[in-house]
């Protein structure tokens, strides 16, 4: 089992930034990856960005240039840094990692919020 716990979800204006964080109770390097998921208030929840074992990032599309994906291994914490947010951006970010037997695991999310 893991347990992920993310934090820093809270009210922006818009253009701000936020940073979100997602601690693991198991060390991050023996896991596939760590990603960041949102649910928007119009959409089915959505691949916002990943971080490989390896440091390999992939971000989707909106997120590219605005959002950063990142990880401490010392903290078996992983990151994203939102930046130039937008009111679109509003909704709960959940945090998502697989472990080696492919089982997936869900934080139980964050709610960001942008204000226009």
């Amino acid at each position: 089992q893991v347990q992920l716990v993310e934090s820093g979800g809270g009210l922006a204006q818009t253009g701000g930034s936020l940073r979100l964080s997602c601690a693991s109770s198991r060390s991050i390097n023996i896991l596939n990856h760590m990603g960041w998921y949102r649910q928007t208030p119009r959409d089915q929840r959505e691949l916002v960005a990943y971080i490989t074992s390896a440091g390999r990032t992939m971000y989707s599309e909106f997120a590219k240039g605005r959002f950063v994906v990142s990880r401490d291994s010392a903290k078996n914490t992983a990151y994203l840094q939102m930046n130039s947010l937008e009111p679109e951006d509003t909704g709960t970010y959940y945090c998502n990692t697989r472990d080696q037997s492919g089982r997936d695991f869900w934080g139980k999310g964050t709610l960001v919020t942008v204000a226009s």
